[in-house]
């Protein structure tokens, strides 16, 4: 296991990819893979939140989990507190799980129903032995009135509480063993709108208090423009732009993200929104485009985003964009990359036409 020496950062994950077999031979060997995650980059700061935000199915959940090790990396490291994690065993992994936690989506299923709030929040306190047994009533107490529930909560069970509620104790217990990081997979999405914003507020909070790190998985930008400094945006498993939040609401660079943000409602009635309207549906991750996963919906594709995968590239300081249009190369030489697609689609052609001709030979 490599030690890091830039403590600077939390967490850095370095061309993490997950694949997910869909396919297998006759001897159970994979021969097709769902590409979830592909070969995403980014580094995190200490205090800092980074957003992750992007379609449905685009692999947001799978990122959180693969950070976590709850899924092991096909390839790529994560580098958790200067410690190269991505190959270490389950045992090894075990005295990182309290510095890494993770906070789920629906706090109705994830609060197990026969087990009352203080049993809840105080297993893991005991297990990894936080504090001395007989001081943990008092700790659990204590981070209950950090997270704004009642010490009569303590002998309650999760049904007799709110969504909301019910959200606070899975924070609660997330905070409990004193993590680092915190991994929050769309915490708020199944809350309505007026609790929604007390749990944001409890997070960035608890974040200013207790100097916690966050990743913040959600679909609602106007949350993720409030509560983060860094949004990653992620397309078929793939990083499409990643950059300061104030930067990438102010100067949108990927037509993708262009569109994702155009969509974000202004409070202001006078305020005329250029909503770009995206055609067609999300591609199936198991057949992927060639190319740019993004050319079969985007308005600005060019021959060369139908064969050639984009370059990954700062087109501005700290603001990164997978996109051929800020490729000074590719932009320079259009009609090589127009000839070179002309001649994949004359081999093609004469490729089905060469099969047609078999075909019907055979018959």
């Amino acid at each position: 296991m490599e030690n890091n020496t830039d403590k600077k950062y939390v967490l850095e994950v370095k061309n993490l990819s997950k694949y997910f077999p869909i396919a297998t031979n006759f001897f159970g060997k994979p021969t097709c893979y769902l590409k979830a995650v592909n070969n995403v980059s980014f580094s995190l700061e200490k205090g800092k939140t980074i957003g992750v935000v992007g379609e449905s199915g685009c692999g947001k959940t799978t990122l959180g989990r693969t950070i976590l090790k709850l899924y092991e990396p096909n390839e790529g490291q994560i580098i958790f507190d200067g410690h190269d994690i991505t190959k270490i065993s389950k045992n090894e992994m075990r005295k990182y799980r309290t510095s890494m936690q993770l906070i789920f989506q629906d706090p109705y299923s994830s609060l197990p129903p026969r087990m009352t709030v203080g049993s809840i929040i105080s297993e893991a306190v005991i297990y990894h032995n936080i504090v001395p047994k007989e001081q943990v009533n008092e700790y659990v107490r204590d981070i209950m009135k950090k997270c704004g529930l009642q010490p009569q909560y303590y002998d309650r069970y999760p049904h007799e509480f709110s969504g909301g509620q019910r959200q606070r104790i899975c924070i609660a217990r997330a905070l409990a063993v004193n993590p680092k990081l915190v991994i929050c997979d769309e915490p708020v999405s199944a809350l309505d709108v007026s609790i929604q914003a007390q749990i944001i507020n409890l997070l960035k909070e608890l974040q200013l208090k207790l100097g916690l790190t966050y990743v913040f998985i959600s679909h609602d930008l106007s949350v993720v423009k409030y509560i983060t400094d860094q949004i990653l945006v992620m397309y078929l498993g793939n990083t499409m732009e990643l950059g300061d939040t104030d930067e990438i609401f102010d100067n949108p660079l990927h037509p993708y993200t262009q569109a994702l943000f155009s969509a974000v409602p202004v409070p202001d009635p006078d305020v005329k929104m250029n909503r770009i309207i995206l055609n067609g549906d999300i591609p199936s991750p198991a057949n992927p485009p060639k190319g740019c996963k993004f050319h079969t919906r985007c308005a600005k594709c060019m021959n060369v985003c139908k064969f050639k995968e984009p370059n990954y590239i700062e087109a501005a300081p700290n603001h990164f964009v997978a996109c051929h249009l800020y490729d000074k190369e590719v932009m320079a030489n259009l009609p090589k990359y127009d000839e070179e697609y002309a001649e994949i689609l004359r081999v093609e052609a004469e490729k089905a036409e060469n099969e047609k001709k078999v075909k019907n030979e055979k018959k």
